[in-house]
């Protein structure tokens, strides 16, 4: 009985030693992935413009070590390559969208039309 039960542990422990083929990530791979996307936020926030603060701000859940090293890195790389900063085109989250006005095909300006009240 006792042997039964050893080659079945075994049978059951086999298909376990393959768990990256079950999608299942090791605390080592997590820790890479979140350093990396760490360090990929901090230099597009260091290409931004945007103080370290503030990108620390605006991804609270990324690690602060791995936002500086980027953040650190990104700089130094535009201060060597003399790379200016490139202000982000689209408004912050939460913010509302410019009022831009349509124009005609004469170039005036046409007015936005009233809604409809029911």
């Amino acid at each position: 009985m006792r042997r039964h039960a050893t080659a079945l542990a075994l049978l059951l422990l086999v298909p376990l030693a393959g768990c990256d083929l079950l999608g299942i990530e090791s605390a080592s791979a997590v820790a890479a992935r979140r350093e990396a996307e760490g360090k990929a936020i901090g230099g597009a926030c260091r290409h931004a413009g945007r103080a370290i603060e503030d990108c620390y701000v605006l991804n609270r859940k990324a690690d602060k070590g791995a936002i500086f090293a980027g953040w650190r890195e990104m700089n130094d790389y535009m201060i060597e390559n003399k790379l200016e900063v490139v202000a982000p085109t689209l408004p912050p989250p939460g913010a509302p969208a410019p009022v831009t006005a349509a124009v005609d095909d004469e170039g005036d300006t046409a007015r936005p039309a009233k809604p409809r009240s029911h």
